[in-house]
């Protein structure tokens, strides 16, 4: 049940990117792009009865953490990160006190959210690389395309479509893909690569087609083939 719980806060994080990045494309100004998975979550900490199904350490981590979600839904991303000297311990504390645990590596993913929103990008990098992807559909793709964005907002444009492609591949879905490949094709067009952008833009109309995204390609196209 542990196992279940933790990756239910795992892909909170995960299923807001969609939103978050259509607003940054909204915006049109891609240097202002907030890095990272921007997100609201809200994560209800149910009883502690299924403690005994798992071990103690684990226990502890999750009964630890609950104070660093919080602050995290409330945007006090440094007391999030550090704790609040009390009852709070922080993601940072949780992650070594807590080393090993599932837990903690779920902490570092918090962490590097934490980073990017207050614009610590090289911190933030740090973290979402230490953080340990899961094969999943939907978190690992997330935790890269959100790596991809802090090395957009290092200036390192090349690394970050890089990594929003390798997003993209690795989701292979309608949820994430097509918002990693729009990205990526917009960094491309930025830098005059247009020729790869409008190829981004194509797989994207013609392989995403069920993504609302997909009704705009045309007119990314008909930019970019000006």
């Amino acid at each position: 049940m542990a196992k279940k719980q933790i990756k239910k806060e795992e892909e909170a994080i995960a299923l807001d990117v969609q939103l978050t990045k259509a607003e940054a494309f909204i915006e049109k100004n891609l240097k202002k792009i907030l890095c990272g998975i921007a997100v609201v979550v809200v994560v209800v900490v149910a009883g502690f009865a299924w403690n005994h199904y798992m071990s103690g350490k684990e226990a502890e981590a999750q009964k630890a953490i609950a104070k660093s979600q919080q602050a995290f839904t409330q945007q006090k991303y440094d007391q999030a990160l550090n704790g609040d000297g009390a009852v709070s311990k922080g993601f940072l504390n949780i992650i070594k006190e807590y080393s090993g645990t599932k837990t903690a590596n779920l902490a570092k993913l918090y962490a590097a959210i934490c980073y990017a929103k207050t614009e610590k990008y090289d911190e933030a990098i740090q973290m979402f690389e230490d953080y340990s992807v899961k094969d999943d559909e939907m978190v690992s793709p997330a935790a890269l395309a959100a790596l991809g964005n802090c090395y957009i907002q290092k200036g390192d444009n090349q690394k970050g479509a890089d990594m929003l492609l390798k997003a993209a591949k690795e989701a292979d879905n309608d949820a994430i893909s097509p918002i990693c490949l729009l990205q990526a094709a917009e960094v491309y067009e930025a830098e005059g690569k247009n020729e790869e952008a409008v190829a981004l833009y194509k797989q994207i109309k013609e392989k995403y087609f069920r993504n609302p995204l997909s009704a705009e390609m045309d007119k990314y196209i008909e930019r970019a083939t000006k």
